[in-house]
């Protein structure tokens, strides 16, 4: 009977083990990740990745800061192509396809089928809705799908997509092939268009904004600094000779285009302002209510390109103070804007990603004053090259275009003269190599033949180039140089050089995994790195890599 006893007491002691030991083994459930309702991809147009390091210590807590201290940073990320222009940018943005496979060479290229100028989103089949009677705009010349285009097809089409921007081409091409809608704004009007493309008629809540004339009030307002007179002393004098605008030379900035009333000037002065960003910013908020973005469990995709910076840097450059002074009032509008989306969507549930499409050089004249640079009228290339060939083979008008360092020669002409294409190439590329502002120049017949140099700058003119669209010679200058002398802008961007190619890549929010980091990266790998938060088959022509130290596990 003891030993009975003593068997139960011990299977008693033994039984009260078990169950103390087995929960502190047992592993606990993890949470279920938040569900992404919403992907906001944010474009700063013309934003150079040293943006945010030169001017760090002067933003506030919500923007920028936001993003680089609970984010994952890639600061190593680069574009990889040449051009670096804002078509191309914002075509790889939601594909991950570079320019070769998506076709969006440049912002516009020569057609040889019709014989003119073609933009990247110029569509003669569709008409204007908004502004002016105008033809419209649409993605089909784009060659890829998006992260928005691969998640309607797993939804059934119940995924909503919307693209807006100033810009046709920075609204339309992250949006991608069949979004609910693209909107820009129309610079002789103020108002804000889409095109037939996407729908016989405009939305009622369009319409209803563009009632309320945003534009217009900021007829008369005045931009004047953020910070103190003192913030600014990073940054060239207001009286720099370099800066090539009608604004004058000093702050305050009255925004008003030289008119009584607001005007297609004004219109067209608004949209280099801060003000610009700021009505771009009313426009998404109204789109995220109207259309329900975010709203439910089936993920939408909002993306939102700030054009303003880049109109004024072309003007003004990367070291005057007004580019100073919006970049910090975008730190201060993105805040907003963030504290808007955490509102109404949560930013435990939206997937946030952050580029620029390139980013700038500085002025020329400026760059001269450290020895490096200069600037190279575009007639000079162009007269070179009709002189070498004209001299060889016989007089012709040889160049029918020379759009973005893309040389277009007239086959028709070669026919007459009886050239080949590779001879005609091969002259016309020793006579721009013999100019002072170019580093190199690549025929249509190397690039093609597998024949070009294994360097970088070779390497980012094939990734570039689209057999059926690109020219017969692509002419890249030295760095610091540009081409457009004559031109009324202080300075642009297009090479494949750092200070154009260098830009943020930052994911944000749910999913994520936050991190600084150093890996080799790119603008490319956006998309498949969304692609992979999202458990989604990445866009169509997709060759960028997943980043996966951004990936929450």
């Amino acid at each position: 009977m003891m030993l009975l006893t003593r068997l139960r007491l011990s299977f008693s002691v033994l039984l009260s083990l078990l169950l103390v030991v087995a929960p502190l083994g047992a592993q606990p459930k993890k949470p279920a990740p938040p569900k992404i309702k919403l992907v906001l991809g944010i474009v700063i147009d013309q934003f150079r990745y040293d943006y945010l390091t030169r001017f760090e210590d002067q933003f506030g807590e919500g923007g920028f800061k936001r993003f680089l201290n609970g984010g994952a940073v890639f600061s190593n990320a680069h574009y990889p192509y040449t051009p670096t222009v804002t078509a191309c940018g914002h075509a790889v943005f939601m594909s991950g396809a570079a320019p070769n496979e998506n076709g969006i060479i440049a912002n516009e290229w020569w057609d040889r089928e019709t014989g003119k100028r073609i933009t990247s989103v110029s569509d003669p089949n569709t008409k204007l809705l908004g502004g002016r009677e105008a033809t419209g705009a649409s993605p089909h010349r784009f060659l890829s799908s998006t992260i928005g285009d691969q998640l309607k097809l797993i939804t059934n089409g119940q995924s909503k997509v919307i693209g807006i921007s100033l810009k046709d081409r920075a609204a339309i091409l992250p949006a991608g092939k069949k979004p609910n809608g693209a909107y820009w704004y129309d610079l002789s009007t103020g108002k804000i268009v889409s095109s037939t493309y996407y729908f016989p008629d405009l939305p009622a809540w369009v319409k209803q904004f563009n009632q309320e004339n945003a534009a217009d009030k900021y007829f008369g307002k005045k931009w004047e600094k953020l910070l103190p007179e003192a913030a600014y002393a990073r940054s060239l004098p207001d009286d720099s000779p370099f800066e090539k605008w009608a604004y004058g030379k000093t702050f305050p900035h009255t925004i008003t285009g030289g008119e009584d009333k607001p005007g297609s000037k004004f219109y067209g002065q608004f949209e280099a302002t801060p003000f610009a960003n700021e009505m771009l910013v009313k426009l998404a908020q109204a789109a995220i209510e109207n259309e329900q973005l975010g709203a439910d469990d089936v993920t939408d995709v909002l993306t939102v390109s700030f054009s303003a910076n880049d109109i004024l840097g072309h003007y003004l450059g990367p070291n005057s103070p007004e580019a100073q002074d919006i970049t910090l009032r975008t730190d201060r509008m993105l805040a907003d804007f963030l504290t808007f989306v955490d509102k109404k969507v949560g930013l435990q549930n939206t997937l946030i990603a952050f580029t620029a499409d390139h980013g700038v050089a500085p002025v020329p004249e400026h760059a001269q004053t450290l020895g490096m640079g200069g600037r190279m009228e575009v007639k000079e290339v162009t007269d070179a090259i009709n002189n070498a060939l004209s001299k060889q083979f016989g007089e012709e008008k040889w160049v029918l275009a020379f759009p973005y360092g893309n040389v277009y020669l007239d086959y028709a002409a070669m026919e007459r003269r009886k050239v080949s294409h590779e001879t005609a190439e091969r002259v016309a590329s020793e006579a721009i190599k013999r100019l002072k502002g170019i580093a190199e120049c690549f025929t249509r017949t190397e690039i093609l033949n597998g024949q070009l140099p294994r360097t970088r700058v070779a390497n980012s003119v094939a990734l570039g180039f689209n057999t059926e669209r690109n020219g017969d010679l692509v002419a890249i200058p030295k760095p610091f140089w540009m081409f457009g002398e004559a031109s009324p802008l202080a300075t642009t961007h297009g090479s494949p050089y750092s200070y154009d190619t260098h830009v943020p890549v930052i994911f944000y929010g749910a999913g994520v995994k936050a991190g600084m980091f150093t890996t080799v990266s790119s603008p490319l790998d956006i998309a498949p790195t969304l692609a992979a938060i999202l458990k989604l088959e990445p866009p169509s022509n997709a060759v960028g890599q997943i980043l996966g130290e951004a990936i929450r596990k």
